[in-house]
């Protein structure tokens, strides 16, 4: 195996860095993962996945974590309510919609991040991932690369992966090919102890998640697993207003301000959540990686996610397709079809970035939808609803 008496870092413990490492270690490698939290419990997760058959299962399922998976399903959370600006119902599947047959795959069940990263982190061998590791920099040594943190330590790898997201650190050094702005901007609200702080909103998520489509501009959002809603108001905008706003995220009053300007033609309903929004609010501008980006394989390193291929959101592709770029790079480190690391790396290279530039395709295509003039009739047919 082109892996034997190799030593494999894996930079970045989201869900395809514990995915990879999982996989990997069921076939004998030896692997460590570098995080930059402190420890497991540092940071705050954000709001449920949900697996998708052809990729989130099929990786679960490799991983043979199917079953502690299912133990840490939240029932009901991929019930959907779509409203208008006016938070008055279009469509909801809340009634019609049976609780999810865990044994039927193609479902799609959600699962907190928290409780995903803990079935990982629980699979793995004793002191796997190596915390506080904020990756800064490396140098070729030997065949391999000596790894720099930000703690002062170093580590050598015969091979280096990057799973370490968006703005990855470790990219540069593969392809100096960047991100382009997509034209929209997600501004994160988080609230806490819902129930009481914004009951008209969590009585009608019921559970699920929300969709509110109203000229060109979006409300998305559900329930978090720690009896907080997570929210995204997504609009297209200049990719520098969060910087020329003048706009304090941590003041509510100054924010409620500027939606009632932003979106003038929505109901007050949504005033609660910038009422009772923690603070700071963090606005987000979304980049998509160029859909023909290439880069020749290099034979000791490579990406996976949004390391890889960041993408809009819009098609609910992220974090599956991470995990099936883990299954799939997995499967080519560990094969006997391939004579070289670099031959393998090449293999799943073109495989990945076909795979990506087909979501991310999508995705963009989808957002222009969302944030178009009749976005919610749009969106109704994409979702087959009459």
């Amino acid at each position: 195996m082109i892996l034997h008496n190799k030593q494999i870092a894996i930079i970045g413990g989201g869900p395809g860095g514990l995915t990879l490492a999982r996989l990997l270690q069921l076939k004998g490698s030896n692997v460590k993962v570098y995080e930059r939290d402190l420890d497991k419990s540092a940071r705050v997760q954000g709001s449920p996945l949900d697996m998708h058959e052809e990729s989130g299962w099929a990786a679960l399922r490799k991983a043979n974590l199917i079953e502690e998976f299912k133990k840490n399903v939240r029932q009901g959370a991929d019930k959907k309510v779509i409203v208008n600006e006016h938070a008055e119902i279009i469509f909801s599947d809340h009634e019609t919609k049976s609780g999810e047959d865990l044994g039927n795959e193609p479902a799609r069940p959600e699962i907190d991040r928290g409780a995903l990263r803990k079935v990982f982190l629980e699979s793995l061998q004793p002191e796997t991932v190596v915390w506080d590791s904020h990756f800064i920099s490396m140098e070729k040594q030997n065949e391999g690369w000596l790894l720099h943190f930000k703690n002062g330590s170093s580590a050598y790898a015969d091979l280096v992966i990057a799973a370490d997201g968006a703005n990855s650190k470790i990219r540069p050094y593969v392809t100096n090919i960047k991100a382009f702005y997509s034209g929209v901007t997600m501004v994160e609200i988080n609230v806490d102890n819902a129930e009481k702080a914004t009951a008209h909103i969590y009585a009608l998520l019921n559970g699920g998640k929300i969709m509110a489509f109203g000229n060109g501009k979006n409300i998305l959002g559900g329930q978090k697993g720690n009896c907080g809603l997570g929210f995204y108001l997504s609009l297209k905008i200049d990719e520098n207003w969060a910087a020329n706003s003048g706009l304090n995220f941590s003041d509510k009053t100054q924010l409620l301000a500027w939606f009632k300007k932003e979106y003038s033609a929505w109901s007050s309903i949504w005033y609660e959540l910038f009422e009772n929004a923690a603070t700071p609010v963090i606005p987000r501008p979304i980049y998509c990686m160029p859909l023909d980006q290439t880069w020749e394989a290099l034979p000791n390193l490579t990406l996976l996610g949004d390391a890889a291929h960041v993408m809009p959101p819009f098609a609910g592709e992220g974090a599956n397709t991470s995990m099936f770029d883990a299954l799939e790079l997995s499967e080519c480190l560990t094969s006997d079809k391939y004579n070289t690391l670099q031959e393998a790396i090449s293999f799943y290279e073109v495989s990945m970035r076909k795979r990506a530039s087909k979501a991310a395709k999508q995705s963009l295509e989808n957002g222009e939808r969302m944030h178009s003039e009749g976005a919610l009739g749009k969106m109704l047919t994409v979702f087959g609803i009459k």
